[in-house]
């Protein structure tokens, strides 16, 4: 392990399972302190597998500082909450974040009501710029920070007519929407904070990354060639988890920065592959 992140402090959310439950643990491998976010503080507490309690003792194998923090993006008030915490519990600003969590509800707009659109809104785009938010003063004051956002191929406009849909279907167009709003927030604020040391990035997967939430919801309708791995996804995060200044702004996809990068994809615990 290079350890290269010792001394960072980070902030992932959506980190009880998943893409974001590895990214925390390449971070905490590679020497960074981490506070987790998620809704699912114990084992049980979701019909997904994975929770915060999980992820915390999985990584305190790594001898950072690793800390949880139960919060419901959806709601403003209760990610309010989210950054002071995260800020007391590292004992410091948070340096790295990583805006991970998101809610995909895959419905024909036909049908599609208001209420899941609010929710989708709510925490693919309100959440994450609130976090950014948050973060920026201590940034700002360091001169320098990271923040990543996940973002999502399907955010992409259909070709046609002809319209030959994309596979899993045309059911994706909120979702899609709602990550289309994150990755121009992401272009805006680049450029924006452009010359202050902060660099704002989004990173979406070149194929599908099968974690517990993506499984259930598409998992028998993707071939193994669609299929890229959690430790692919994981690496370029964390690219862009210190790049440098001038890398921001940016829409990028994971197997695409590793291959332009040159990146060696590691396992989650950070040795060589």
């Amino acid at each position: 392990m290079s350890r290269r992140f010792a001394g960072r402090r980070a902030l992932v959310t959506g980190a009880s399972r998943g893409i974001g439950a590895g990214v925390a643990e390449r971070l905490a491998a590679e020497g960074a302190d981490v506070v987790l976010v998620a809704r699912t503080a114990e084992p049980g507490g979701s019909r997904l597998a994975g929770s915060l309690a999980e992820t915390v003792a999985r990584l305190a194998a790594y001898g950072t500082r690793v800390a949880s923090y139960v919060a419901d993006l959806a709601d403003e008030d209760s990610r309010a909450g989210i950054v002071p915490a995260a800020e007391e519990l590292l004992g410091g600003t948070v340096e790295i974040l990583v805006n991970n969590a998101a809610a995909a509800i895959y419905q024909p707009l036909a049908d599609f009501p208001l209420r899941r659109r609010r929710l989708s809104f709510e925490v693919n785009v309100h959440a994450p710029l609130d976090l950014v938010q948050a973060v920026l003063p201590g940034m700002r004051a360091a001169g320098e920070g990271w923040i990543v956002n996940l973002s999502s191929a399907s955010a992409r406009h259909f070709d046609g007519p002809p319209f030959e849909l994309v596979e899993p279907g045309a059911d994706l167009a909120v979702y899609a929407a709602s990550k289309a709003a994150l990755n121009r927030i992401t272009n805006g604020l680049g450029a924006e904070l452009h010359g202050t040391g902060i660099r704002v990035n989004t990173v979406q997967p070149r194929a599908a990354v099968l974690s517990e939430g993506a499984s259930l919801l598409v998992g028998d309708t993707i071939r193994p060639d669609q299929v890229e791995s959690l430790a692919e996804m994981a690496e370029a995060v964390l690219a862009l988890c210190d790049c440098p200044a001038d890398v921001t702004g940016r829409t990028t996809v994971s197997l695409d920065l590793i291959r332009n990068w040159g990146l060696t994809v590691h396992p989650l615990e950070g040795a060589s592959a």
